[in-house]
C-alpha cells in the first residue's frame, strides 16, 4: 500500500500548493486568501475554524484540503474520510502501478485483447463519463488515447532524467500508435461489470479527468458526511464547498503562465460551490532545440499544440471542469469560445501566447473587476 504523506495544521495561514515536479515548478491555481475563523454559533452550532492537510503522493502531485470543522476531532473524522477515498480512487485510476486485490485502470489495459476485467463502479462511472465527454467536446479529450500518450510519457521521462540528448517521438511512431485509439474498442457492461478493450494493443488514459473527477467526488463525499465549507485542490483541480466560514467566498488565483512574471496570478476569481481547473504548458514538459513540448496531447495532431499558454475552465463539476480544460485546450478559439457559450454555468479564459486573454461572456462576473 502506497502511504500518503500528510501534513496538518490550524487556524489562520495560506494555503500554498506547490508542485513538486522538475520543470512544473508553480501549480495552476493557489488559494489566496487568508482563512478566517467562523462568526460565532448559528443555528446552534458552535463556531467553526478552518484546518487544513495536505498529501503529497496520490496521483503523482500534491493534494491540499481546508475544511471549516467545530474543533480537531471533528476534522480528524472528515480528514481520515478523505485519505481513504484519496487513496482509494488513486489505486483504482492508477495505470502505472497494480494493487494487490483491486482490479484497476492498468488491469484493465494489460487485459486488452484478452478478456473483460471486473471492475468496481467507480471505474465504470469514471469511464462513462469520460465517453460521455469525448461526444461533449467531438473528441477532444479522449481517454483511449493511452498508446500515443505512453509514447510521450516515455520521451519526456527520459528527457527529464538522465538522457542528454532529448529526442521528440517520430510521426511514424506516433501514427503506429494512433491506430489503436478507437473510442468504438472501448465495451462497457454494466451488468457484468466489466470493462474490455477490443483491440489488443489499445490503452487507456484517464489521466485527464481522473484528478477533477477524483476531486469531485471526493467533495460529494464530504457534503453528504456534513461538511459545509471547505476547498479542495487535487494537483490544481479546485473544487469549493460553501464559502469561507466567514461567508465570504474562496479567492483563488489564476497562474500566471509566465513563471517569472512579477504578478504570480494573471486573474483573481471569488468562488462559492464552483470549481476551477487550468490546463497549460508550463506544468510538465521538456526542451529540443530550443522547442518546448508540453504534455497536453491534440488528438487529431498527436503532438502538443501550442495555440495557447493556458486555458482555465470555471465549471460547478469538477470532473467536467478537468475534461474541458484539455478538450478547450485542444480546439480552435471559435469552436472552444462556441462549447463554453453552450453549457451551464460554466466560463473559461484563455491565455495566449502573447499574454493576452480572452474570456467567455460570465467570467468576469467572477472576478473583482465583474462584481
Amino acid at each position: 500500500m502506497q502511504e500518503g504523506v500528510r501534513r496538518r495544521r490550524n487556524g489562520r495561514g495560506l494555503m500554498f500548493l506547490k508542485c513538486w515536479r522538475m520543470l512544473a515548478v508553480a501549480a495552476a491555481v493557489l488559494a489566496l486568501s487568508g482563512i478566517v475563523a467562523g462568526c460565532g454559533a448559528v443555528g446552534g452550532r458552535k463556531k467553526q475554524k478552518p484546518f487544513d492537510v495536505q498529501y503529497l503522493t496520490y496521483f503523482d502531485t500534491v493534494t491540499s484540503i481546508t475544511i471549516y470543522a467545530e474543533d480537531e476531532e471533528q476534522f480528524a473524522k472528515w480528514e481520515q474520510l478523505v485519505h481513504s477515498e484519496l487513496e482509494r480512487y488513486h489505486q483504482l485510476y492508477d495505470i502505472y502501478h497494480s494493487y494487490e486485490g483491486v482490479n484497476n485502470i492498468k488491469v484493465i489495459n494489460d487485459h486488452a485483447g484478452m478478456s473483460p476485467v471486473e471492475v468496481s463502479e467507480d471505474i465504470l462511472d469514471l469511464l462513462e463519463f469520460s465517453l460521455k465527454e469525448y461526444e461533449l467536446t467531438k473528441g477532444g479529450v479522449h481517454v483511449g488515447m493511452g498508446s500515443v500518450l505512453s509514447i510521450w510519457h516515455d520521451y519526456r521521462e527520459m528527457a527529464l532524467g538522465e538522457s542528454k540528448f532529448p529526442m521528440v517521438p517520430s510521426m511514424d511512431e506516433l501514427e503506429s500508435a494512433a491506430k489503436h485509439m478507437n473510442i468504438q474498442d472501448i465495451h462497457l457492461d454494466r451488468q457484468a461489470g466489466t470493462v474490455f478493450l477490443a483491440d489488443p494493443e489499445m490503452r487507456l488514459d484517464v489521466g485527464a479527468v481522473a484528478k477533477g473527477y477524483t476531486a469531485q467526488r471526493l467533495a460529494d463525499t464530504l457534503r453528504k458526511s456534513g461538511v459545509t465549507n471547505a476547498l479542495l485542490s487535487l494537483g490544481g483541480n479546485v473544487v469549493t464547498i460553501g464559502a469561507r466560514g466567514d461567508g465570504k467566498p474562496w479567492r483563488v488565483g489564476i497562474q500566471n503562465p509566465d513563471l517569472g512574471a512579477e504578478n504570480p496570478y494573471v486573474q483573481v476569481v471569488d468562488l462559492a460551490d464552483m470549481c476551477l481547473v487550468t490546463s497549460g504548458t508550463y506544468q510538465r514538459f521538456y526542451e529540443v532545440d530550443g522547442k518546448r513540448y508540453h504534455h497536453i496531447i491534440n488528438p487529431e495532431l498527436l503532438m502538443p499544440w501550442n495555440e495557447y499558454q493556458s486555458v482555465t475552465i470555471l465549471s460547478p463539476d469538477s470532473g467536467e471542469a478537468d475534461a474541458l480544460s484539455t478538450a478547450v485546450f485542444n480546439m480552435k478559439l471559435e469552436d472552444g469560445l462556441s462549447l463554453i457559450e453552450s453549457l451551464d454555468k460554466t466560463e473559461a479564459l484563455w491565455i495566449l501566447p502573447d499574454g493576452s486573454q480572452i474570456e467567455s461572456s460570465g467570467f468576469r462576473a467572477y472576478t473583482e473587476e465583474g462584481r
